[in-house]
């Protein structure tokens, strides 16, 4: 079987029912921009050289492979069938932040310059389009597309860790 099916040939793809949209639909925006996010934390994975980090990412990116798949479910059978983000999911990266925290103290109100090391700029990296996923993820929840709010509450806690993991990362030599 071969992966060139030619059937995008005309700017339309696939939704989980087999529904065909265009791919500037916005469910295909934002999980465009989450297989983007997925991508860049797995280089973020692959630099760290902290097996305990290196295991909360691959978590994450198994978690923003779930939200993909909401993202994607246009019709209620989907939706059944599949994994949801949920409030456990959340309070996961709640944890991970308030371990972090403790770890350093970060000012709430100060910006810092990307780019301390490699590993620090590609989680800055990972921050800015977990950003721009939330971005998409709120178009989507504006449009009533988006069917679990946690989804938006999780990528917004998302990119909290990312910055305090950036922050962290930056302080050390990797």
């Amino acid at each position: 079987m071969s992966i060139t099916t030619k059937k995008g040939d005309n700017g339309s793809t696939s939704l989980l029912s087999g529904r065909r949209v265009k791919k500037d639909d916005l469910r295909i925006e934002a999980n465009g921009i989450l297989d983007e996010l997925i991508s860049a934390l797995g280089l973020s994975k692959s630099l760290l050289k902290d097996k305990r980090r290196k295991d909360i990412i691959a978590k994450i990116q198994k978690e923003l492979g779930v939200v993909c798949s909401e993202i994607a479910a246009d019709t209620p059978s989907h939706r059944k069938r599949s994994r949801v983000i949920e409030e456990k999911d959340i309070k996961g990266l709640e944890s991970f932040i308030e371990k972090l925290e403790r770890q350093c103290k970060v000012k709430r109100r100060s910006f810092s310059l990307p780019g301390k090391n490699t590993v620090s700029a590609t989680l800055d990296i990972a921050r800015s389009i977990a950003r721009t996923a939330e971005r998409r993820v709120v178009a989507l929840e504006n449009k009533k597309l988006l069917k679990n709010h946690r989804v938006l509450v999780y990528l917004n806690r998302l990119s909290d860790l990312l910055y305090l993991l950036a922050v962290i990362t930056g302080k050390r030599r990797t």
